[in-house]
């Protein structure tokens, strides 16, 4: 599985190692059989990046904190078979935006971080969560992958 890790943001983010989210994303990757010859990348913004990709991409004003960019539209496979190979997509993060959000929810930028990074890549796979329903779909497996890899890394 190919995953590159890219922080072009400039802004510092106490206790990241790269390979974390790199960890994590192969981690959600191999919970959800998504093929070994997957392709994923993600990169690290500054707060002027992130802004003109939210107003060109999403047609919405200001920065936000995780933008998806599925590439051949993969999905989960199931432990019986494998999604195709192919590239995944891009997660482009803000974090600065993740540390002002990280502050309001009383948790560490590493921990926002490490969940935008879960909810980018369920977005990269097809979910959603407009609906209601979707959105319990989504948010209840982000947080069974996050805690389920915080755990596994003793944290």
């Amino acid at each position: 599985m190919s995953i590159d890790v890219n922080n072009e943001s400039g802004f510092p983010v106490e206790g990241l190692k790269e390979a974390e989210l790199s960890e994590l994303a192969r981690f959600v990757l191999d919970s959800l059989h998504v093929h070994p010859a997957a392709e994923l990348a993600i990169l690290l913004v500054d707060v002027p990046t992130m802004t003109d990709l939210h107003v060109r991409w999403m047609d919405e004003p200001g920065p936000t904190d995780v933008l998806s960019f599925p590439m051949d539209e993969l999905r989960p496979g199931s432990a019986n078979a494998l999604s195709g190979p192919g590239t995944l997509g891009d997660i482009v993060l803000c974090p600065e935006v993740a540390a002002q959000q990280a502050r309001a929810a009383g948790h560490s930028q590493v921990d926002e971080l490490l969940l935008l990074t879960t909810h980018g890549i369920l977005h990269l796979l097809g979910f959603d969560h407009a609906e209601p329903e979707e959105e319990r779909e989504m948010f209840t497996l982000q947080r069974q992958l996050l805690l389920t890899f915080l755990a596994s890394q003793g944290a």
